[in-house]
């Protein structure tokens, strides 16, 4: 089966760029159970926040260098998690909200919320920390310093991944309404919203060439990567990238772009201007690795996946799944892995 699926995801991509400079560094079975969503790297503490969710939720935590257990934040059912390089603390996008400090791996707080939080982001520009949630409100902005809560925001759709110049503004994608959304982090306001205008939709991944200032859209319909001008919106160019994005990134020192897909590859997108891009390689990765992370010291990409069994047998006369997708079978035990993508 696992050959099968490889054969479409190759399929998919055909006419792409398979080779290149990147490959898989390093794969780490680390395993655990419960389900996972986002990885977020802490590229100054050296360290890799996974939370689990379901039975057993936490946020598991790795030596970033070593993948080595490092510790972990107990009791957090979380979809996500972003570290404040300024106050040292870290924060998980569960209900409530999860505060520790990231030396000792010691929770500070509990922060109640609402809505359903999901995607998170640290904003240097004012040490607060974004929690963004499908339904309203859709972000919650949280001051990293003694978590007390700054105000709340309606994005006018249901937000996916963000991104900031670290300047006092912050770019939002819209993944039901395909749009970008500009913020004004200061004044808790969005001051434009950004059409795709029919190049791509839904929306979720977005990643920032803060110096040029371009956006990156990694879209799921079409699959595509969209890059505009976060100054007003304007499309520059589409590029083809895999099917099933959930996470996308930029380094400034390679100027390159990073899309991660279910489909089990990492599309790896060169800025060769600020209006000249070009696919440089479809890396094959791990099927279901659709979220990613950047270590910005070593420019190294993490993704995270699972291996999974056969989907159950449904019953008879019993209805499909709604989505179409058919159901998932249960995850293999210690299947879950870390994969270390660079040169």
């Amino acid at each position: 089966m696992r050959r099968a699926l490889t054969a479409i995801a190759v399929v998919t991509l055909a006419g792409l760029a398979q080779s290149g400079p990147y490959k898989i560094l390093k794969s780490a079975k680390v395993g655990g159970t419960g389900g996972f969503d986002y990885v977020y790297a802490d590229s100054a503490g050296r360290r890799l926040y996974i939370p689990r969710s379901g039975q057993g939720a936490r946020v598991s935590v790795f030596n970033l260098d070593t993948l080595e257990p490092a510790g972990e934040i107990a009791n957090t059912n979380a979809r996500g998690a972003a570290v404040s390089t300024k106050s040292g603390h870290g924060f998980a996008s569960s209900k409530p909200v999860a505060m520790w400090d990231t030396k000792t791996m010691t929770l500070i707080k509990t922060i109640d919320v609402q809505g359903g939080p999901d995607g998170i982001l640290y904003d240097p520009f004012n040490d607060r920390v974004w929690v963004f949630s499908h339904s309203a409100p859709h972000a919650t902005v949280i001051n990293a310093a003694d978590g007390s809560i700054a105000g709340t925001m309606d994005l006018g759709g249901a937000p996916e991944q963000a991104v900031t110049d670290g300047k006092g503004h912050i770019y939002v994608d819209i993944e039901d309404k395909d749009n970008v959304a500009a913020v004004d982090a200061k004044e808790l306001k969005v001051t434009a919203h950004y059409d795709l205008a029919g190049k791509g939709g839904t929306p979720a991944g977005l990643a920032f060439d803060v110096k040029n200032g371009i956006l990156f859209a990694a879209c799921r319909k079409p699959a595509v990567m969209v890059m505009l001008k976060a100054s007003d919106g304007t499309i520059v160019d589409t590029q083809p990238i895999g099917q099933g994005s959930d996470g996308a990134l930029f380094n400034p020192d390679t100027m390159e772009a990073f899309s991660s897909h279910s489909d089990g590859t990492l599309t790896v997108i060169k800025e060769k201007s600020p209006t000249s891009f070009e696919v440089e390689q479809n890396l094959q990765t791990m099927r279901g690795a659709k979220t990613s992370t950047l270590d910005s010291k070593t420019g190294r990409v993490l993704l995270i996946a699972a291996e999974y069994g056969p989907p159950p047998t449904p019953a008879p006369g019993a209805e499909p799944p709604k989505g179409g997708r058919g159901g998932r079978g249960p995850m293999l035990p210690d299947s879950f892995t870390i994969l270390v993508a660079g040169k």
